[in-house]
């Protein structure tokens, strides 16, 4: 499959370092057009320490950036081609929104566009422990076929320092799309 164009919803939810490793990796495969939410710019400052830093990173690496009030995006619109959209991390409101189609922001406008287009939509959701509401909005977006990827701590691949986790969630982000990556060894039993 070749994948031109892929949306990345950047909530409030902790795991900055995980989203700006993922706009990192798809960038080296597609266009990638970047939505920031408030909120995540204030996890951004706490996770990253320097968040125009990380802003003007996640700017160079994108065709284009917006902000969660940005409802005239062009990705707000069903007429704009894309591929999918991944939202990570993907805060449980965020979630909530997404799962009832309640469109008020700009990332989960996206993910009502994606859905109604029946594009490809991955959710890496960021929360522990997961409450009965949480699980059902999850399970209600899975019945949806959107790809929901925890981050979940892998062991298998031997991993030697915490970017080797954070590489192994962009590994399995990549893997929806169906694009190679080398972000960690796929398991081979002895």
């Amino acid at each position: 499959m070749t994948v031109d164009r892929v949306v990345v919803g950047i909530t409030g939810a902790s795991g900055i370092p995980i989203a700006v490793a993922t706009v990192e990796a798809l960038a080296e495969h597609c266009e990638v057009i970047t939505v920031v939410t408030d909120a995540a710019r204030s996890v951004m400052a706490h996770e990253r320490g320097d968040r125009e830093a990380t802003m003007k990173h996640l700017e160079e690496l994108s065709a284009a950036v917006y902000g969660e009030d940005a409802v005239h995006a062009p990705i707000a619109s069903g007429s704009v081609e894309t591929d999918g959209m991944v939202i990570v991390p993907a805060s449980m409101n965020t979630v909530a929104a997404v799962a009832t189609g309640r469109s008020d922001t700009l990332v989960s406008r996206a993910a009502d566009v994606t859905l109604k287009e029946r594009r490809k939509l991955v959710v890496v959701p960021r929360e522990t422990p997961l409450s009965e509401l949480h699980l059902e909005n999850l399970l209600k977006l899975a019945r949806m076929d959107v790809e929901v990827v925890p981050p979940v701590l892998g062991f298998y691949f031997d991993p030697d320092e915490p970017e080797d986790f954070v590489d192994h969630v962009v590994g399995k982000i990549l893997e929806r799309f169906d694009l190679d990556h080398d972000r960690y060894d796929a398991w081979e039993p002895e």
